[in-house]
């Protein structure tokens, strides 16, 4: 994993989270904003998907477990796609709230990847 583009994605899925929660909180019902920047999320995750194939291939393999790694990683890009279809399926001010307890749960995972990238070892 490369350090500034998962600090980049922290930073966005802790934004996206938050902005997610204050409209939620505020009574919105899930909208273009809301799913979208969740989609923005789903769009750096797909980047570091591919960031992680080619990252070994280029001399900068893991130092942890790589199916811990991956486990994590695929959770991750699972979870927008969850949360979108939970908050388009159920149109309440609590589905936005979902949407950005599941951005926020992504930049967590974000970074316990990065750990297991470059932290541990194996």
């Amino acid at each position: 994993m490369i350090l500034w583009l998962t600090i980049l994605q922290i930073a966005v899925a802790v934004a996206a989270g938050l902005f997610c929660l204050v409209l939620g909180l505020a009574g919105r019902r899930p909208s273009d904003f809301s799913v979208g920047a969740l989609a923005l999320v789903e769009v750096l995750l797909v980047v570091q998907v591919i960031t992680a194939i080619v990252a070994p291939l280029t001399g900068n393999p893991p130092t942890g477990d790589l199916l811990e790694f991956w486990v994590y990683l695929v959770s991750a890009v699972l979870l927008p796609i969850g949360a979108v279809l939970w908050a388009l399926m159920e149109r309440s001010r609590w589905s936005t709230v979902i949407l950005g307890v599941a951005a926020l749960a992504i930049a967590i995972m974000l970074w316990r990847m990065q750990v297991i990238w470059t932290v541990q070892v194996a």
